[in-house]
């Protein structure tokens, strides 16, 4: 089975893209391929949670020559943002699916600079091709702040609606009539099943790709980016455990989707 893994794996991977901004990708051996494109954002500024115009320009350069439609993986939960940058590259319609703890809905502490906690805003506020935003795994609390403004164009499946049935059964009868987009921050799983640099959710690994699998069962996914890498620390030891527990995570969603794109053919 691990060779099949390891086949679909590499058949796929010349489609995933990978944003160093941390180097904590150094340390999970689940990248070593060498048809895996690296992105080394180490060197940018103006990038760390905050982006500014400088620091977005020059990411708009560095993914210019790549598709959105494969899947990205982009560090911390610090650089979530870089979803709005992928998601801006779509020319067609499209549904965003954010599978995370928070709803990134804030308004920014600082006018006309994206941030990690308002980038899903801003993918509302400026991108027309954006027709509706889900957002799974959601704390309770932080879903109720998010501004009544945008109700009508936002579906929220909050992290206590999957402890009941019903939530399980409303979330696998939503349809979206456009193709989706899929987003995730691992600080919507819980501690044991990734280490992130943010409060986490209590969605298990297996819990998480059970949803996944509703969606791309019943809609045309047209790209995915994954975040949530564990910043670094003073601890090396503790660095390395956090990295393997992540390096875990991220390679079973690799070999998930990678695994739904070998079946779809």
């Amino acid at each position: 089975m691990e060779d099949k893994n390891r086949i679909i794996r590499d058949r796929y991977a010349k489609s995933v893209v990978v944003m160093n901004f941390t180097g904590v990708y150094d340390y999970e051996s689940f990248l070593r391929n060498p048809k895996i494109k690296w992105l080394d954002c180490r060197h940018l500024n103006g990038t760390e949670c905050y982006c500014d115009e400088e620091g977005a320009s020059a990411l708009k350069r560095l993914i210019n020559g790549y598709s959105p439609q494969g899947i990205h993986f982009i560090d911390s939960g610090d650089y979530h943002y870089v979803t709005k940058f992928w998601t801006d590259k779509l020319d067609v319609p499209f549904a965003l699916m954010v599978f995370d703890h928070h709803p990134d809905m804030q308004p920014p502490l600082f006018e006309h600079i994206l941030s990690c906690g308002s980038w899903v805003k801003d993918v509302l506020d400026t991108n027309v091709n954006c027709r509706k935003v889900i957002v799974v795994g959601a704390s309770d609390r932080l879903v109720q702040e998010v501004p009544e403004e945008y109700g009508s164009r936002v579906r929220f499946y909050s992290e206590s609606s999957f402890n009941q049935e019903a939530g399980w059964k409303a979330f696998a009868a939503e349809h979206v009539s456009e193709p989706v987009y899929i987003s995730i921050d691992k600080d919507v799983l819980n501690p044991s099943s990734a280490v992130t640099n943010w409060d986490q959710g209590s969605l298990s690994l297996p819990e998480l790709e059970q949803l996944l699998a509703v969606v791309l069962r019943q809609e045309q996914v047209i790209g995915v980016d994954i975040c949530g890498e564990c910043s670094a620390t003073l601890d090396l030891f503790e660095e390395e455990r956090e990295a393997e527990i992540d390096n875990r995570a991220n390679g079973e969603l690799l070999r998930f989707f990678c695994s739904f794109e070998a079946k779809a053919e």
